[in-house]
């Protein structure tokens, strides 16, 4: 299994996951602005899309988008899952939230610089931020085992913290939870990045 990814961006989330989940991959990384993989080869012969995350599976299959491939690992590991017979429908729910309310308004904001429409996009996000962080159950979203919107969430707020926008304090615990496990430690390394927070050592959870 291929896994294709650019540090920093959405595709961590299942860069996170696929540790979380003990899945065997190879990772590849791709330059987004250029769509270039690191042996020079044009990425877009692969995924015409030219975005990330992508991953290869095992039958050749090409998988794209955030939402699909996290339920995907997800569904190869149910602890990643939210308990009870609506877990997965819940868990959907979350992910397409983040997906399309969250990370959609950070695109433009990044780039935009009229500060009219950043004014708005920043209201836009905090309004749904506040939101999300009143669903939060536990040290995670669904409570204290940790799931792929807990990953897409964290990616999320790391965004936040680079265009300064205060988060709310749900979050520091939420924050400290997950920058406890071992698999967002490894790939918080792998891509050469900071933690947001710098926590404790304590002993990993099941769910880490």
């Amino acid at each position: 299994m291929e896994f294709y990814h650019a540090p920093g961006t959405c595709s961590q989330a299942t860069h996170i996951l696929l540790h979380q989940a003990r899945l065997d991959f190879l990772s590849r990384k791709v330059d987004i602005f250029d769509h270039m993989l690191e042996d020079g080869s044009d990425y877009r012969l692969l995924n015409p899309n030219g975005y990330v995350p992508a991953l290869v599976l095992e039958n050749d299959m090409l998988l794209t988008e955030n939402v699909a491939i996290i339920d995907w690992i997800a569904n190869r590991s149910p602890e990643l899952l939210p308990e009870g017979a609506q877990g997965r429908t819940r868990h959907l729910q979350m992910l397409a939230f983040i997906s399309t309310e969250l990370h959609k308004p950070f695109i433009p904001l990044f780039f935009i610089e009229n500060p009219d429409e950043q004014a708005r996009l920043r209201e836009a996000l905090k309004q749904r931020f506040c939101w999300i962080g009143s669903r939060i159950e536990g040290a995670f979203l669904f409570g204290d085992r940790v799931s792929g919107a807990d990953a897409l969430l964290y990616v999320m707020l790391r965004w936040a913290a680079k265009i300064e926008l205060e988060p709310l304090p749900v979050f520091t615990a939420f924050i400290n939870s997950i920058e406890r496990l071992d698999s967002v430690k490894t790939v918080l390394a792998a891509e050469e990045l900071k933690p947001l927070h710098r926590v404790a050592e304590t002993p990993s959870s099941p769910a880490g």
